[in-house]
């Protein structure tokens, strides 16, 4: 039995938690804005907070595990970006929701091998020397099972989950209804565009052919980069529906972040930052899903990448305009990196409110790429990042003096830097779960300022 596909009742498990999750949400969107809570909570009140923070994380984990698709990958960002979990209840769901990023429940071991029967013709006792019926690992659109080749090759093979192609479509369908209620105002700030960019890549990545083809040009980018491992595509197994890739052993992330030296975590996120940059820089590739599940720890700073379901191919004039901007704000040339922000990423410098804002939260992203020397990731800067948004974001809209919100300027950005920005906000918080240190700057120089490559 797979995850529920019917539109509406996938609408109907989420709306189930709403008058749970609805006081919590209001309370953590008023703390995004500043709000301090309120002082006349004695230890037992605030204790009763955490406490009911902690059931509607579980609740939370028990339908997101459930659904699957879209509503379990908004789970995973929540279990693990720094300052997108609610304000002050933010560890309980992290923790709580942390089994998301790698275990997910899975569906039933009989539905995964009638997959496997509906794309080869054949179970996987006779496709394989060895299959394991339980998955070692559960996701947002498959699961993942240990087995060895006919020579004698151990491999993980993920599945999809049956009806999930549909259900992701279906979640499709309820947010372009709910980005159509937005119009116009949201035609305003391009959400159709972005909306259309998501589609784009959440449908792209049901197709696992495409992640075998994805999976081998980050191999081939990265061929002479010895701390960089990406498992092996075996095609012959390979299908629209499952992938066989090259089984690889090591720690995973919380247990890498528990047990490793600094100097073994910073040279972890050094191959994970080289991996991500490289990637993009030379080649216009982008890797849009670095949450934690997708790595494991080799050890001496050798990390294998798992999933290349969430990739994008950027056009080179968007890359271009990324360079533009990081090189203008290295060398500290304001004045052309205004020029690039408005030409490049269509922040408009006529509301000064609302431009002061994303060039300073540019800047803020930016800041371990410009500084010179080492710096280190820390999780109070991956959350300042979010945090600077909502609260410089509330003064926009409430400005003083006035009786009415107001909207800030709309942006015209490229619609393909909608996982751009997710790629930003992910690695911070994964860079800063590992407290990471390093000259990022001078890792990323050649890149930066070098020529734009075909993929190999």
């Amino acid at each position: 039995m797979g995850p529920p596909t019917s539109r509406l009742g996938r609408l109907a498990r989420l709306t189930a938690l709403a008058p749970r999750a609805l006081p919590l949400a209001t309370d953590a969107i008023k703390r995004s804005f500043g709000a301090k809570p309120p002082p006349e909570l004695d230890d037992a009140a605030r204790e009763k907070m955490v406490a009911t923070a902690k059931k509607t994380a579980e609740s939370l984990l028990k339908t997101l595990g459930e659904m699957k698709g879209l509503p379990l990958k908004l789970g995973q960002m929540a279990s693990y970006i720094d300052g997108i979990a609610p304000p002050g209840y933010e560890e309980k769901f992290k923790t709580v929701l942390a089994s998301l990023q790698q275990k997910a429940p899975p569906v039933s071991a009989e539905a995964a091998i009638k997959m496997v029967v509906g794309e080869l013709g054949e179970s996987p006792d006779k496709l394989f020397a060895t299959w394991e019926r339980e998955p070692f690992a559960a996701a947002s659109i498959g699961q993942v099972h240990r087995a060895t080749t006919h020579a004698g090759d151990s491999v993980a093979v993920k599945v999809q989950y049956p009806g999930i192609d549909r259900a992701i479509q279906n979640d499709l369908k309820s947010l372009s209804t709910f980005e159509s209620l937005m119009s116009p105002l949201g035609r305003r700030y391009q959400t159709k565009e972005a909306l259309d960019e998501i589609k784009s890549v959440f449908l792209a990545e049901l197709d696992y052919t495409r992640e075998a083809t994805t999976a081998d040009a980050f191999r081939a980018i990265h061929a002479d980069d010895p701390d960089i491992v990406v498992p092996r595509v075996v095609h012959s197994l390979t299908t629209r529906r499952m992938i066989t890739l090259e089984y690889i052993s090591g720690l995973d992330y919380a247990t890498f972040c528990a047990q490793a030296s600094d100097e073994e975590k910073s040279k972890a996120g050094q191959t994970i930052w080289r991996f991500m940059f490289r990637a993009i820089f030379c080649h216009g590739l982008l890797y849009a899903d670095p949450h934690p599940g997708n790595y494991l720890f080799l050890g001496n700073g050798r990390v294998a990448f798992l999933d290349f379901g969430c990739a994008r191919v950027l056009p080179p004039n968007v890359v271009a305009g990324m360079k533009r901007y990081i090189r203008a704000a290295q060398e500290g040339d304001w004045d052309e990196f205004d020029r690039a922000c408005v030409e490049e990423l269509g922040f408009d410098p006529s509301d000064a409110a609302a431009w002061r804002l994303y060039t300073d939260y540019m800047k803020q992203m930016l800041a371990p790429i410009m500084h010179e020397g080492p710096y280190k990731h820390t999780r109070e800067l991956a959350r300042e990042a979010v945090a600077y948004l909502a609260r410089n974001g509330r003064k926009i809209v409430y400005r003083e003096g006035e009786t009415r919100p107001s909207l800030p300027t709309p942006v015209r950005m490229p619609p393909e830097t909608v996982f751009v920005n997710r790629l930003q906000w992910g690695l911070s918080s994964v860079l800063a779960g590992l407290g990471a240190e390093a000259n990022w700057r001078k890792l990323s120089e050649s890149w930066v300022r070098g020529p734009h490559l075909p993929i190999p």
